[in-house]
């Protein structure tokens, strides 16, 4: 089980590292990508799967330093916090505009470019703290 949790480990960050590397730069060409949306959501499985063998591991008595669960469990509450900072920038862009529907098709579209952009910017800054976060927990760890 212990070889699991390193193998994951080092997943988390690989995945996160890619899903903020391709969030980075849609975000700067500023080109939505569906692409990043999958790599995003593998990466939060295998933080999610990650967190569960660690605490398995935990429940079988193989303890660390306390600081390593805070950093084990800290990217669950990353993704979990830009998931709500996502949907909240995604209703602010759209509280700035008002009525949507009053918009012509073209200022629709733009709109809705202008919220996945924003959204992915949120998103890469999250992966991108999870990495930092994974780094300590390997750091932390035994």
């Amino acid at each position: 089980m212990r070889g699991i949790h390193e193998v994951l480990g080092i997943a988390v960050l690989a995945s996160s590292a890619l899903a903020g590397a391709w969030g980075a730069m849609a975000w700067r060409r500023q080109s939505p990508s569906t692409i990043f949306w999958y790599l995003l959501r593998a990466a939060q499985v295998i933080v999610v799967a990650e967190a569960v063998v660690g605490l398995i591991l935990a429940a079988q008595g193989k303890h660390v330093a306390a600081i390593h669960y805070v950093y084990g469990i800290s990217p669950l509450v990353v993704s979990l916090f830009s998931e709500g900072a996502r949907i909240t920038v995604a209703s602010a862009t759209v509280a700035e505009v008002g009525d949507v529907e009053a918009l012509e098709r073209r200022e629709q579209v733009l709109l809705a470019r202008r919220i996945v952009l924003r959204e992915i910017g949120v998103m890469t800054i999250g992966a991108i703290l999870i990495v930092t976060l994974g780094l300590r927990a390997i750091a932390t760890g035994s």
